[in-house]
């Protein structure tokens, strides 16, 4: 089973994030249209977070992407198909100790907002990311061995950020 671990935010998760989206634009070329980093490695008033690097992947036809599958594996991802969101196209890296997520959607998926209106939210409001940062830290401490736990504490947090994130990119202006 994984261990939950947390670290102090670093500059560094933006570089892993840099040299990791350069790699998969080689990899799905002209099927791509953007990267973004996301996840709370991408968010510095977090504080702390999982030592994982999400990357978000925008493509042209997400069909293309399993086309992908073995350029990714020899980057060391392993292609887990939509993993419970549809039409989504998800890769891990690292195995037992995960380095990076990668979550690729077709242009038009509304998760591809959703993913970007929560880091937008929490870059805007960092009292409310260092709260976040806090609750992990005290997850990972209850929940040392179990990332499923760990996941599960945070779920009631995360869902109440989601819907505020949704209504505040809803009234900012040009949405």
């Amino acid at each position: 089973m994984r261990k939950t671990i947390i670290s102090a935010w670093t500059e560094e998760w933006d570089d892993m994030y840099s040299v990791e989206a350069k790699a998969i634009r080689r990899i799905f070329g002209d099927n791509i249209l953007d990267t973004y980093h996301i996840g709370s490695t991408s968010v510095p008033h977090i504080g702390y977070a999982k030592p994982i690097i999400d990357l978000l992947v925008v493509v042209r036809d997400i069909n293309i992407v399993d086309s992908n599958n073995n350029g990714m594996a020899k980057l060391g991802y392993a292609p887990r198909g939509e993993q419970g969101i549809e039409g989504r196209r998800y890769f891990t890296k690292g195995g037992i100790n995960r380095t990076h997520h990668v979550h690729t959607y077709a242009a038009d998926n509304i998760n591809i907002k959703k993913h970007l209106d929560f880091k937008g939210y929490l870059l805007s409001h960092p009292e409310v990311a260092k709260k976040y940062g806090e609750l992990k830290i005290s997850l990972a401490e209850k929940f040392p061995d179990n990332t499923y736990k760990y996941q599960e504490g945070k779920e009631s947090f995360v869902n109440e950020l989601m819907a505020r994130a949704t209504e505040w990119a809803s009234n900012r202006p040009n949405n």
